[in-house]
């Protein structure tokens, strides 16, 4: 017998800013704007990258051009709760929710400059593995190392 539920699963809340232990800075491009005068759902997903692979060159562990492990996303989503347009700076939070042996969650938060609630939020998956044989690998050292502090 299949059982059915009437229940809806709960609706994405904003985030507070005190939930991610470090953040980024972007800002918008006059390009980021759609016809409907806000930043494109695309971009979002943009900005999600930037921040945690800028995060992850500037502390050593991850070399884009030469590195033998990369990341690749196997899974991506994000919630939507207030506009953001150009021009506006936009601060990033970052957090890891889960590591894994090979892979990351990454969580973001897409803050309007100052405000307390993520205008958007979102996470990302990232498999690490060879950059020749595309197989999984061991989260490097250095990895783990620059993870720890956006552990939650």
């Amino acid at each position: 017998m299949t059982s059915t539920s009437t229940e809806k699963p709960a609706r994405a809340q904003p985030q507070a800013r005190s939930s991610y232990p470090v953040f980024r800075e972007i800002s918008t491009r006059w390009s980021d704007n759609d016809v409907y005068g806000h930043v494109n759902n695309v971009i979002y997903y943009s900005w999600f990258d930037t921040a945690v692979n800028a995060y992850l060159i500037e502390r050593g562990a991850l070399d884009i051009h030469a590195g033998q492990t990369i990341g690749l996303v196997i899974e991506t989503q994000c919630n939507y709760f207030a506009s953001l347009a150009f021009p506006q700076t936009v601060e990033a939070g970052i957090r890891v929710a889960h590591m894994g042996s090979s892979s990351v969650r990454y969580e973001v938060g897409l803050f309007a400059q100052g405000q307390a609630q993520s205008a958007a939020a979102g996470h990302f998956i990232h498999v690490y593995v060879d950059r020749e044989t595309r197989r999984p690998v061991p989260l490097p050292d250095a990895l783990r190392t620059a993870l720890a502090s956006l552990k939650v």
